[in-house]
């Protein structure tokens, strides 16, 4: 009897437990995005990986050393890295070049190992979120070329 007695307080404790996290979610503000109407408003997280990028100055150029660091730790091939030597007239050293530098948007997890594995920071992701298309082949996006 004395177990039953137990049994059920503490069950009743539990009760108890769930109903209070139950009404304290119950009276907090809700937020809903009208998301086609504020588009315009709208703003994303600084930590949300929306589609990789790769910066330029304003001359055209990028800090990408075509080392392939990224395209080695992507998990499931997403990037892929066109290199080419060239010779440097001035010292007649011998030096790869970035020539295409390809990503797939439709294949990336969003795992963020391409911008951790770049030396030179070369490639960020922004905080684009629309990637509606309708064909697959639009979603590789060359990201070498301004």
């Amino acid at each position: 009897m004395m177990n039953y007695i137990k049994g059920l307080f503490h069950g009743l404790g539990s009760l108890m437990t769930g109903l209070k996290v139950t009404g304290r979610e119950f009276f907090t503000p809700k937020i809903t995005e009208q998301y086609p109407e504020n588009r315009a408003t709208l703003k994303m997280f600084d930590r949300f990986c929306g589609e990789l990028t790769m910066p330029h100055d304003a001359g055209g150029n990028n800090k990408c050393i075509a080392c392939g660091l990224c395209q080695s730790a992507c998990p499931n091939e997403t990037i892929r890295i066109t290199t080419e030597t060239v010779t440097d007239p001035e010292t007649g050293k011998s030096k790869k070049r970035l020539a295409l530098y390809e990503y797939d948007l439709g294949a990336c997890m969003f795992c963020h190992l391409c911008v951790n594995a770049c030396p030179t920071g070369a490639i960020r992701f922004s905080t684009d979120f629309e990637h509606a298309v309708y064909t697959r082949e639009k979603l590789v996006k060359q990201l070498n070329k301004q």
